[in-house]
């Protein structure tokens, strides 16, 4: 496998992600941002979508969530009261998918998205042997 998760020493712990991805494969995977395309409703169903999307584009080039090496997450008008609908929906994600990985990632509120109705975008790096 080309990606190891590490949490280092003398970092927080933080249940949702690592806080490093080391990656020994040498084939890079660009994820474009991924949207709720068939999902209306709230946050957790746009994120669930989202997060499956990115799972059917790696699959598309032979990858899996185990070969991600940083996932970015943007959301429209973040606060952190919305911090339990954005796990819900990776839960109910990460649970169909059947995988447990946690890359690192990072979180970005955003003003807007392509279209009103998106609330959220996810975008992947993965790397292949």
């Amino acid at each position: 496998m080309a990606i190891t998760l590490v949490n280092p020493p003398g970092l927080p712990e933080i249940d949702v992600y690592r806080q490093v991805s080391v990656a020994t494969g040498s084939k890079l995977v660009f994820v474009a941002g991924q949207v709720a395309w068939n999902a209306g409703g709230d946050l957790a169903a746009q994120v669930e979508e989202s997060y499956l999307s990115v799972g059917t584009a790696l699959a598309g080039v032979g990858a899996t969530f185990d070969d991600v090496a940083k996932l970015t997450v943007y959301v429209v008008d973040w606060t952190p009261d919305k911090m339990p609908l954005l796990l819900e929906g990776i839960s109910r994600a990460t649970a169909k998918l059947g995988v447990t990985a946690a890359p690192p990632a990072s979180l970005l509120g955003v003003a807007a998205l392509d279209v009103p109705e998106h609330l959220v975008e996810i975008e992947a790096t993965a790397v292949l042997d």
